[in-house]
């Protein structure tokens, strides 16, 4: 795993020299990508181990999905591009990248905690120094103690884990008798902040619409990732306390994704309709890790790629029209499909996938989770069947609201999308509705 690291550190100081290295460091990256998709393992064990680094085949999905989401962050950050602080912007974006790429390969539980911390300082520095409004400020605070304060007590008890274990090597750790309750919140409360579950949310719709789209793309694409990423890794240790206590998380996630389903239907801002559909399908992947069964496993893994993918695609659509029109208000972003027509499309393709349709990851996703929720309860069906609904709802409202109705009246140009946009837009499609044709990969 180290050959992978090395290229993406020699990468960082690459960035610095000259306006060309922008597009050096991007087609580096596709190589990098290609790489790892020619070496990709559909083995259950780790491999590639090598100086506390290594890979299962989650590892690998999240990797793959850093690296992509990290290479569309350049192709839609043109504007940065264009601006006077790029090789900074450009700086940051790879050593997010190389953190992240870390996190996921740990193989020590306390390696996985200190870089999953050390991304968030990248993100910040992308919030505030990017960002749109002097309220970005507020929400890089927002972002950073909601995620510090549920962070320390999962350091204590790694610690404490140490002590039981002698070892924090996350492959051979097996269940812990007679643990309390305290320690299992505060195992897994750090990763439900960054998810983020219902209640502990309100630093992501504000850090999103704060944010540059680069800095959405990562948090909705990668970012949130890593909170299910732990607790898939933190269950083995907690196996007989969790049977007991999950259904407390199962059922806020369920209502909230109802309270939050429904609160995306009366949004004016784009982002913020997406950032909040982002935690209804979080909570979604709460509700299907929780239930402890394969199903839940294996459909939260495929949700996180698939959402991973749709709403990344999603923020760069709202950047485009930020660009042309200076407003992501759905009041002023009408009657897109007379001025935009080709970007229409695209759209309804990505608006389609966003509420599960066939052929998507999202659609995957949600039939595993669906069976693993209902084969927990009977009774959360009715939750589900409401969820399942409101998403399609609000998918449609953003798409229809936004394509069709009276032209704001400052508005009468025909504008049509740079190449550079189709490009973006397709590898966020193709990815995620193709992938579903090697859908046993993902259910490994």
């Amino acid at each position: 795993m180290l050959k992978y690291l090395l290229m993406v550190m020699f990468l960082i100081p690459l960035s610095g020299l000259n306006k060309e290295s922008w597009w050096l460091v991007q087609l580096n990256k596709f190589i990098l990508i290609f790489i790892l998709i020619c070496s990709m393992s559909v083995m259950l064990f780790t491999e590639n181990i090598s100086m506390m680094f290594g890979c299962d085949m989650i590892s690998y999905g999240m990797i793959l999905l850093s690296v992509w989401v990290s290479n569309l962050m350049l192709l839609s950050s043109q504007k940065i591009y264009d601006s006077l602080y790029d090789k900074l912007f450009l700086m940051l974006i790879l050593l997010l990248m190389f953190l992240l790429m870390c996190a996921f390969m740990s193989l020590s539980l306390l390696m996985f905690y200190i870089f999953f911390e050390a991304s968030l300082v990248p993100t910040l520095l992308l919030i505030l120094g990017w960002g749109y409004q002097p309220e970005r400020i507020q929400a890089g605070i927002y972002l950073l103690f909601y995620t510090l304060f549920a962070s320390m007590p999962l350091l204590i008890s790694i610690l404490y884990i140490y002590n039981c274990y002698g070892m924090l090597i996350m492959m051979s750790f097996y269940s812990l008798e007679n643990i309390s309750f305290l320690f299992y919140l505060s195992m897994i409360m750090a990763f439900l902040v960054k998810m983020p579950i219902f209640l502990f949310h309100l630093w992501l719709p504000k850090a999103h619409v704060e944010a540059p789209v680069s800095g959405s793309m990562i948090l909705a694409g990668v970012l949130l990732k890593l909170g299910g990423y732990g607790i898939m890794r933190v269950f083995v240790l907690m196996y007989s306390i969790c049977i007991y206590y999950n259904i407390i998380w199962i059922i806020i996630s369920l209502l909230g994704g109802l309270m939050i389903s429904l609160l995306c239907l009366c949004q004016i801002d784009m982002k913020s309709l997406i950032a909040y559909s982002s935690v209804v399908h979080m909570g979604l992947v709460v509700s299907g890790l929780m239930t402890m069964n394969h199903w839940g496993f294996y459909g939260s893994y495929v949700m996180m790629i698939g959402h991973g993918l749709c709403s990344s695609g999603l923020f760069c659509l709202v950047n485009i029209l930020y660009e042309r029109m200076g407003s992501r208000s759905m009041l002023i972003n009408k009657g897109m499909l007379v001025i935009m027509p080709s970007m229409g499309l695209w759209w309804f393709l990505l608006s389609s996938s966003n509420m599960a349709a066939p052929p998507s990851l999202n659609l995957l996703g949600e039939i595993l989770l669906i069976n693993s929720i209902i084969s927990w309860s009977d009774f959360s069906m009715i939750m589900i069947a409401l969820m399942s609904f409101l998403s399609a709802s609000y998918s449609l409202y953003l798409y229809s609201y936004i394509q069709h109705g009276n032209l704001y009246s400052g508005m009468y140009c025909y504008m049509g999308g740079y190449f550079r946009e189709y490009l973006l837009m397709f590898m966020h499609w193709v990815p995620l509705n193709l992938l579903i044709i090697k859908s046993d990969m993902f259910l490994l």
